[in-house]
């Protein structure tokens, strides 16, 4: 049985380090650089003048951390949320330590899950300000009546209930999942068609780690002029797996500097990102 009190006392620090091959290989991963003659994406997978991609933090943060010291059944662990909070810009290369505790275990009742969400701070070695603070949500489907906390879970963020300001296509290749792995989720169900099936799926799906940062590459070009330090945060749940190859439409609500977006799989009429929200720095482009 899980102790909701042990849980709330984890806490975790992992020593890390990236290069400027990571943040290219991140990019590519998440499609950028697909049409090599476009000058907006080259500089983020090219090392001349190299940008980082702003939901680049995922990659130094990703291993370690408390939510998997919790003891869950990961069979029956689902990714619900994700975001990204940049508290300065993110060097190319760097090493530094990363910071994990737990920020809640909401449990559902038996039969029905809990909800576990973690907070990882990404610092420079040297430095004790925080340079990325990026919190994890995971859902799992085998865990409630453990005796957890049953309200004070965080609202999802609201989507305007207007049409979108703008909609864009975002492609993804059949080998995509086959290349963002390489950023470090080596999960065989994003690659072994086996796996896969033994999960339920006809074939891989795409990291949602994936999608998250494709639907920020909607918002850095439609907001922001390709210019990630304009993108403070990102944040989104997701609603259903993307298989690589599909095409990503990503609806944008743009209110000041709060943009709010959801994604869809047109091709299948299923949302898999929901209540996302990027805020904006004042210098982001209109």
């Amino acid at each position: 049985m899980l102790d909701h009190a042990a849980i709330m006392e984890l806490r975790t620090r992992d020593v890390v380090s990236w290069s400027e091959r990571d943040v290219m290989l991140y990019a590519l991963g998440v499609g950028m650089g697909a049409d090599p003659m476009d000058e907006d994406e080259l500089p983020f997978v090219y090392e001349r003048g190299l940008k980082v991609l702003p939901t680049f933090p995922i990659v130094p943060t990703f291993a370690g951390g408390p939510l998997f010291r919790i003891g869950l059944d990961t069979r029956t662990l689902l990714h619900g949320e994700q975001a990204v909070t940049l508290h300065g810009p993110m060097p190319a290369s760097g090493r530094g330590v990363v910071d994990g505790r737990m920020l809640g275990a909401w449990d559902k009742g038996v039969g029905k899950g809990a909800v576990f969400a973690q907070e990882k701070i990404l610092r420079l070695d040297g430095n004790p300000e925080p340079l990325a603070t990026v919190v994890t949500t995971a859902f799992g489907r085998s865990e409630g009546g453990f005796g957890g906390a049953t309200d004070g879970q965080p609202e999802p963020h609201p989507v305007p209930d207007r049409a979108p300001d703008l909609s864009l296509e975002m492609p993804t290749t059949p080998s995509q999942a086959l290349l963002y792995r390489h950023s470090g989720d080596l999960n065989p169900l994003h690659a072994d068609p086996a796996a896969a099936r033994a999960a339920g799926f006809p074939r891989p799906i795409l990291h949602g780690l994936c999608t998250y940062a494709i639907t920020a590459r909607a918002v850095l070009a439609a907001c922001c002029d390709y210019r990630p330090e304009c993108i403070l945060h990102h944040q989104a749940r997701f609603s259903a797996p993307v298989f690589p190859g599909e095409t990503i439409t990503v609806d944008l609500w743009i209110d000041g500097d709060a943009v709010s977006f959801q994604a869809r799989v047109e091709a299948r009429d299923v949302v898999v990102v929901r209540n996302g929200l990027s805020r904006l720095s004042g210098e982001a482009a209109r």
